[in-house]
């Protein structure tokens, strides 16, 4: 067999953990920030992302966060699908951080964008403790999730390559 007919071996690209987590975590963000302009800003007209002005100043800071949210679900996209071109995505960490963004968009919104900002309430008129614990719990579960995943994430990356 002649040295030109053999078929070039390449090993298999190392799995990139943190870098599969961000990206998916920058996913879980732009998924979570879409919800809550789809479902609490259009659909129920709860509230806008900037209430302390005119309803056009609340359309335009609606516009806005959908803006950037799909500038970060295509930069996360992006993310995503060069780590699956490289073979270096690690499903388990991305799961992790999908889970991480989702619950971490939730409780900076629910926390400093509800409470210390204040540019918005979950809604109006009624009696917003129910909704905050509720926005808050929620959070608190999502990121749970994605502890939990992460930290199995860890241990199969540890115990081995079939992470």
């Amino acid at each position: 067999m002649r040295s030109s007919d053999r078929a070039v071996v390449t090993p298999p690209a190392p799995r990139e953990p943190r870098r599969s987590m961000a990206a998916c975590a920058v996913i879980g963000v732009a998924v979570m920030a879409a919800v809550d302009v789809i479902v609490f800003h259009q659909i129920l007209h709860w509230h806008h992302f900037y209430d302390r002005s005119t309803t056009g100043a609340g359309l335009l800071s609606d516009g806005l966060l959908h803006t950037a949210e799909l500038l970060m679900l295509v930069a996360g996209f992006f993310l995503y699908a060069d780590l699956r071109r490289r073979g270096t995505l690690s499903p388990p960490h991305a799961r992790a951080g999908l889970f991480l963004g989702l619950g971490a968009f939730q409780l900076f919104d629910g926390i400093v964008d509800h409470k210390l900002l204040r540019l918005h309430q979950v809604r109006y008129g009624v009696d917003v403790t129910p909704y905050d614990w509720a926005w808050n719990v929620a959070a608190l579960l999502l990121l749970l999730i994605g502890v939990v995943l992460a930290v199995r994430a860890a241990r199969g990356t540890a115990a081995g390559p079939a992470a």
